[in-house]
């Protein structure tokens, strides 16, 4: 294991756990993983269709030895148990809405600098696109990318879908649900590195690592992906209402 991915013993008793129970319950269709830097900081990007996209992510990385750290939602640190158990865990709060995320941020830039792996979902939820394709994503993962010089490594997966309801928190019957996972090389971002962090430079630079990531995404789907990138300020958010 390199300097800086750590391990707190929280982390080793909640992995203890979770990883027996995926092992069951899903069939890992892997690849890429020589993709993955096995040392020095770097983030770790993937498509978001279902509550159980981060365990399957997390599987994934630990499988290789490396205890990614998520950028979470303050929602899940409020859950009974479960939130004292992740915050010892090391993961990162993000209050989204409240000027609490540059908080959150800037933990990620130290984590990247020590040497760790931080997993975000750069969409920041659930993809509303009703094929389930990676939508527009808000630039906050390109600009820590930029500010730290971290390579960004998008993973690709696709079959949560199969072990959870698409929008709620019920798994689905049976073990051995198939989950495909796929680490892609680093995204190219070293023409766009030491310029003025400028809107556009980070919009590009947030584009160029949306279609890496819905490329690997179109592979494991054996699927061309829709010319047009969902964007909920445009397309609204067709979920059901409650």
């Amino acid at each position: 294991m390199s300097f800086g991915r750590t391990y707190p013993p929280m982390y080793r008793f909640i992995e203890g756990i979770a990883r027996p129970l995926m092992a069951l319950y899903t069939e890992p269709r892997w690849s890429g993983e020589d993709n993955l830097p096995r040392e020095g900081g770097f983030i770790a990007v993937s498509n978001h269709v279902t509550n159980m996209d981060a365990l399957t992510f997390a599987h994934f990385l630990v499988a290789q030895q490396i205890p990614v750290k998520f950028l979470a939602k303050s929602e899940l640190f409020r859950i009974p148990v479960v939130g004292r158990m992740i915050g010892a865990a090391h993961q990162i709060e993000v209050k989204r809405g409240t000027r609490d995320v540059s908080s959150a941020l800037d933990q990620a830039r130290r984590a990247l600098r020590a040497g760790e792996c931080v997993g975000i979902f750069p969409e920041g939820t659930l993809t509303r696109d009703p094929d389930m394709w990676p939508m527009k994503a808000k630039t906050g993962t390109a600009r820590l990318a930029l500010e730290t010089g971290v390579p960004v490594i998008p993973v690709a997966q696709w079959g949560t879908q199969e072990l959870l309801e698409r929008y709620g928190a019920k798994p689905k019957l049976g073990i051995n649900h198939p989950v495909y996972v796929s680490a892609l090389p680093a995204v190219d971002l070293d023409d766009l590195r030491g310029q003025p962090m400028t809107g556009e430079i980070a919009r590009e630079a947030m584009r160029r690592i949306m279609a890496d990531l819905t490329a690997g995404v179109a592979e494991l789907r054996g699927e061309e992906p829709p010319e047009h990138i969902w964007d909920m300020a445009i397309d609204g958010d067709p979920r059901p209402k409650k």
